[in-house]
Parts: structure tokens; sequence; C-alpha cells
């Protein structure tokens, strides 16, 4: 009986946590996932950030080989208890240019796209709603950043796998490239005060 016991609520706390798991979840593209990376990773609640790819057809791709039709991408962990899914998404806009239909900053091609990928309907709403926060403040100009179903996000690996913790392995290089790129400069034209501070 004790057995039985022992083994029913090993096989809960299993469910549970495989059930918390996706929930917790949330892969957003919006350029260099460098940046990303270390946007996402300043924000309090969220416990990891992969870097990958998003969106595409092929299988596998790779940063210097086939991604055609992928997005760069991040996979971001985080606790729903000390952030929700749309306070990441709150982070999320004022880190992208939202306007730009070519890349992001100075990275053009569709893989440097921004893109929302949501797991079910829920999210979607959530996604919906904080877009249309950004149209209606926006009048002036068109918000592009689209809502699309999640796909197989694959994360860098292998001999690519320098590509993850880029900003913490090379800073004076990360620090350089981030600056040239001026996305700094532009996110501070459309967003303010309310940018993430580097």
């Amino acid at each position: 009986m004790k057995t039985n016991i022992t083994t029913y609520l090993l096989l809960l706390t299993a469910l549970l946590t495989f059930s918390n798991a996706s929930a917790d979840k949330a892969i957003l593209a919006g350029g260099c996932f460098w940046c990303m990376e270390s946007d996402f990773e300043k924000l309090k609640g969220v416990s990891e950030v992969v870097s990958g790819f998003t969106g595409g057809e092929s299988k596998n791709p790779t940063y210097r080989g086939n991604h055609a039709g992928h997005y760069e991408a991040v996979e971001i962990t985080y606790d729903p208890n000390v952030v929700s899914y749309k306070g990441i998404l709150d982070h999320y806009w004022v880190n992208i240019d939202p306007f730009d239909a070519k890349g992001q900053f100075c990275d053009k091609g569709h893989s440097y796209l921004s893109a929302i990928f949501v797991a079910n309907q829920a999210e979607k709403k959530i996604a919906e709603t904080t877009r249309q926060i950004v149209v209606d403040e926006f009048t002036n100009q068109t918000v592009i950043t689209p809502i699309l179903p999640q796909s197989t996000f694959y994360p860098i690996k292998g001999a690519e796998v320098g590509h993850q913790n880029y900003y913490k392995i090379n800073p004076v290089r990360y620090n350089f490239y981030r600056y040239s790129c001026g996305r700094d400069k532009r996110l501070k034209q459309i967003w303010g005060d309310r940018v993430t501070q580097h």
C-alpha cells in the first residue's frame, strides 16, 4: 500500500512538472539572438534564455549553414509566479523595433525579423492584446511583428554553441556590435526610458 502511494505521488509530481514546463516557456524572435538573450536574462523571473532557430521548414538549421525560412529566436524559461506571460511580452516589445519590415536594426533578412510564437489560444489572446496596445500608441506607424503558431525550436548546438552566452563570453565584441548596429539608439528613439538598460 505504501509503495502504491509513493508511486502515485511520484507520478503526480512528474505530471505536474511536465504540465508546467510548456507553460513556463516563451519563444520570441527579435533580431540578433545575442541581444535578445542579454535583454531577457536581465528580467526578474527568467531562469534561462536559449538561442536558436524556429519558424522554418528545414530540420536542424545552423547559423553558418541552411537556416532559410527560420527566424533567429530565443526560448525563454520563466517563473510565472514572478513574471507573467504578459510581462514577458511587455519586456519584448520595448526591446525590438516593431516597425522594421526588413529585419532588426543593422541586421536585415528574413532570419532577423521580429515575431511572437504562441503555444496556445491563451498565449495568442495575450499576444494580440499587447500588440494592439503598441498599434494604438503608434498610430502613425505600422506594426509588422506577427503572431505565429509555435513550431519546433532548434537550439544552437555543436560547433556553433559559442553563440549561446556570446554577450558574456565576448563582452567587448558584443558591446561593439550592439553599439555599431545602432540597436540601443533606435530603441531609445522608439521607447524612451522604457527600454532595458545596458
